[in-house]
């Protein structure tokens, strides 16, 4: 076809907002007519329309009663299905780009039937899946016309779940960088001050997957460093404060949700960003990491290895804290490696992890598919 296709993005729970509107001003930046279908995000601000329109046509009764309200998710399921078919009438585009269903199960059912329809794996299956969630994720995938994935190894995962790899495409996940401009960036959040040495950061929601009681580890072999774990905790902290203690470097926790305002000033101050997943497809923390140039080390699982291969991360085997505090060490006492790692995020950050060629590849997409359904 020629010219860009329309399209139209839909997130209905705002489940990933700085993803959503970064791709979506990338798209309109490149030509693209781009409308966000969506609800409010009710856990900070999110970053502002660049380009494109955003139409909050989800849970608006529920989103109005804010998020402390009392039976706020029972509200936002009775609002679901009406919200679900007002859809069918709301779409216009070429092209229908679903970034998340909010009850995949149910909505794979209930999909509205314009076409063609993408969606983004932005997690093909959670860490450890159950056959029912394997069995839910098939359903889905096999009502779309493509399905893209952050990484070779998502592509893989797919093809696994019986997607046809016609139908799978690799687009990469862009680097945040909008993060790196905030309007009103904060100071260090209470508790993070005066640190003299090199800083070694844990970054996100506190998951046992996660692997930070690997990090805490390992980090008995590094001197002359401290440690950040900042995040909300979904899991026990108190073995982790245990493991903590017995550390011979500083390991400070700032365990509670950190608004997006407080985050550059906790990535420019690190000088390491550790990601000792134990199981992982991808993750954004990595890519904030990319935004800011940050050194990163992380488990050879999921879609990292192919990060590293930009020479932007250093790589350990899963649930190995020696060689996980063996290479931090080695980061922590040589700068230079350190600066080498940093320029190699900032070109991954400016070249095949940047929005503008994440549009690209999205925008071939849409238009091999219009060309061919």
């Amino acid at each position: 076809m020629s010219g860009d296709p329309s399209v139209q993005l839909v997130d209905p729970s705002a489940f990933t907002p700085p993803y959503d509107r970064a791709l979506a001003a990338a798209l309109a930046r490149a030509g693209a007519d781009v409308e966000l279908l969506t609800s409010r995000f009710l856990h900070g601000p999110v970053p502002p329309a660049d380009g494109y329109r955003v139409r909050e046509l989800f849970y608006r009764r529920s989103a109005s009663r804010g998020l402390e309200a009392p039976a706020r998710r029972l509200f936002k399921g009775a609002e679901h299905l009406p919200d679900m078919l007002r859809l069918r009438g709301a779409l216009h585009a070429d092209v229908v780009h679903y970034q998340w269903l909010t009850m995949p199960a149910l909505d794979a059912l209930m999909l509205p039937p314009r076409r063609p329809r993408v969606m983004t794996a932005h997690y093909v299956l959670p860490p450890r899946p159950n056959r029912r969630q394997e069995t839910v994720a098939r359903r889905v995938f096999a009502r779309m016309d493509a399905v893209i994935a952050h990484s070779g190894h998502g592509a893989a995962r797919l093809r696994g779940l019986g997607v046809p790899a016609e139908r799978v495409r690799v687009v990469p996940h862009g680097a945040f960088d909008y993060l790196t401009r905030l309007p009103d960036e904060a100071q260090l959040p209470t508790g993070l001050e005066g640190a003299e040495g090199p800083v070694i950061l844990f970054f996100g929601l506190l998951r046992p997957y996660k692997g930070i009681d690997i990090l805490l580890r390992a980090f008995r072999r590094v001197e002359g460093a401290e440690l950040w774990v900042v995040g909300n905790p979904r899991m026990d902290l108190a073995p982790l404060r245990d493991l903590a203690a017995a550390a011979p470097g500083r390991v400070r926790f700032v365990p509670r949700f950190v608004d997006e305002t407080e985050i550059p000033a906790i990535f420019r101050r690190a000088d390491v960003v550790a990601l000792p997943y134990r199981d992982v497809e991808h993750s954004g923390v990595i890519y904030t990491a990319l935004a800011f140039g940050k050194p990163v080390v992380a488990s050879a699982a999921g879609g990292f290895p192919e990060l590293a291969e930009h020479g932007a991360a250093r790589l350990v085997p899963p649930e190995d804290p020696e060689a996980l505090g063996g290479t931090l060490a080695e980061l922590v006492s040589d700068g230079a490696e350190r600066a080498e790692l940093a320029a190699a995020a900032r070109a991954a950050a400016e070249g095949p992890y940047s929005w503008d060629e994440a549009a690209r590849l999205t925008r071939d997409l849409y238009r091999d598919l219009l060309e061919r359904l």
